[in-house]
């Protein structure tokens, strides 16, 4: 186990949002926070419309793969934040949940997913300044 912080972000095709958001956290928080993403009924692929926002802000999620939601992820993690499937999620007390209402990106082009990814960056923003202010309280 490690002692950084963990977030874990899941939507219902681990697609989309939670792949955006892990990808911001990652690129913005780098290795301070460990980051992971998960889908109740994850899709086969990531959406290409979300791949191609990203790779305009310079972050390259194109060989990302949708990954299953598993009770071990949030048993493992300090922040669940979720993205339209929150009853899927087992609980766990002393975990931080959050559920982030946000458009789903499915079947929409980039420049509908463009707005949602930077609803996304900004939430992100303010998540990494939480996870600090918390770290940095004894």
């Amino acid at each position: 186990m490690s002692d950084k912080p963990s977030v874990l972000f899941v939507c219902v095709h681990n697609a989309g949002r939670s792949q955006m958001a892990a990808a911001y956290l990652t690129h913005l928080a780098g290795d301070r926070i460990e980051v992971r993403s998960a889908g109740s009924a994850p899709a086969d692929t990531v959406n290409p419309a979300v791949v191609e926002a990203l790779a305009e802000e310079g972050i390259d999620i194109s060989a990302e793969v949708p990954k299953v939601l598993t009770t071990e992820a949030v048993e493992a993690s300090d922040y669940v934040i979720t993205m339209g499937c929150g009853d899927a999620c087992p609980y766990f007390p002393g975990k931080t949940y959050l559920d982030w209402v946000l458009e789903d990106p499915a079947g929409q082009g980039v420049d509908s997913v463009r707005p949602i990814r930077d609803e996304i960056r900004s939430r992100i923003t303010d998540l990494i300044a939480e996870i600090d202010a918390k770290a940095a309280t004894p």
